[in-house]
């Protein structure tokens, strides 16, 4: 090759790099925190907002922190695998938190956490079965016309597993092609589910369409009396920060989102995991 054409190779080279893009590093928005979030330190590239707690208000604090970062909004509570209509004042408060917030994207659980006449409390799993499939298509294509924002639907932590009529990861790629969503792949409720379940982490990765996955939730594991848990309350151990490299050298991750809810740790130690998380990050897109 002569000397021009080096050159051309180079930068052809250089310009592929230059597209190799870093997913953006964020955490979700709390209250113990909302300080130093506002102080818009340089650790952090983006927010996500919990949609339910800004459901009595709020709008003048998401115009502050729409001014000072890309937001997502993440929802907890619309259950979305519960059959029949979506709860219509829970899809119009989640809308309004979504319009005042200009939500790059909406989010919400694979899961129900109601029936007709029960509110449950939490995310429970919805079996792997065609009825639960339209269900959920039908619905995440509801909050999405409605919002007129794309929409995520995440992975949960299960204690139980369902039997069904296809696998849990060919679910999840049917009904993110289905409803034309994508993927909030947790990274720790999939570290805690192969922990409890024994199955392989990564071998699970493979098996879902890396076109789908834009954006990871990650947060610290707990342990106890032999059953992991996810509790939101620990720093990241290394084992997750390996299956996130994972994830972001297979998939299209656009947004890593550090959550904590609980034991909420001084801004400085949040810092170091979003640094941490960054350099997980560059090495992934690196290799």
């Amino acid at each position: 090759m002569g000397d021009a054409g080096a050159e051309v190779a180079v930068a052809v080279a250089a310009e592929a790099e230059s597209l190799v893009e870093v997913p953006l590093i964020g955490i979700g928005f709390r209250s113990p925190i909302a300080d130093w979030i506002f102080s818009n330190p340089s650790t952090i590239d983006c927010l996500e907002v919990t949609a339910e707690h800004f459901f009595d208000g709020g709008e003048s604090q998401l115009e502050r922190l729409r001014e000072l970062y890309p937001i997502s909004v993440h929802g907890l509570g619309l259950s979305l695998g519960t059959p029949g209509p979506i709860d219509t004042k829970a899809l119009a408060s989640f809308k309004r938190v979504a319009d005042a917030a200009h939500a790059r994207w909406i989010s919400e659980h694979i899961a129900f956490t109601r029936t007709d006449d029960v509110d449950l409390g939490h995310l429970n799993p919805v079996p792997p079965t065609m009825d639960s499939l339209k269900t959920l298509v039908d619905h995440a294509r509801e909050v999405m016309d409605l919002c007129q924002r794309p929409l995520l639907l995440e992975n949960i932590t299960s204690y139980l597993r369902f039997p069904g009529e296809i696998s849990e990861t060919e679910f999840i790629n049917r009904l993110c092609e289905q409803a034309g969503a994508g993927l909030l792949l947790d990274v720790t409720n999939l570290f805690i589910n192969s922990r409890n379940h024994d199955f392989d982490p990564v071998e699970w990765l493979r098996r879902i369409n890396p076109t789908i996955i834009k954006q990871l939730h990650i947060v610290g594991y707990s342990f106890h009396n032999g059953v992991w848990h996810d509790r939101h309350c620990e720093p990241i151990q290394e084992e997750l920060l390996e299956l996130a490299t994972e994830v972001i050298a297979y998939a299209s991750v656009e947004v890593v989102i550090l959550e904590r809810d609980v034991a909420i740790p001084e801004p400085r130690e949040l810092e170091l995991e979003l640094i941490h998380l960054e350099k997980a990050c560059e090495s992934a897109r690196c290799s």
